[in-house]
């Protein structure tokens, strides 16, 4: 295993994820007291690696016809389009 590969990719998701509205979600399904706390976990948990699933698989057949440059390019200009559109609405 590839253990610096292993601590970049879970530091770059967890701090993207915090503060993110899937954590917000999380934190209202959990607030309700008739629902177990320990359900709420292992929804949540699941759905992130399932998304994750999707997101190494969709890497993985776009990295057959794309490159990993182009595909970092395409990405940074991605979260700057989302930047610039998220102070424009504010």
């Amino acid at each position: 295993m590839e253990y610096k590969v292993l601590i970049t990719v879970f530091s770059a998701v967890f701090i993207a994820e915090l503060g993110d509205k899937t954590q917000l979600a999380t934190m209202l399904f959990a607030a309700d007291r008739d629902v177990s706390k320990w359900t709420v976990f292992i929804g949540a948990s699941l759905a992130l690696i399932v998304a994750s699933g999707i997101g190494v698989l969709a890497g993985s057949a776009i990295s057959h016809y794309v490159s990993e440059k182009q595909l970092s390019y395409v990405a940074g200009i991605g979260f700057i389009a989302i930047g610039l559109w998220t102070l424009v609405k504010a």
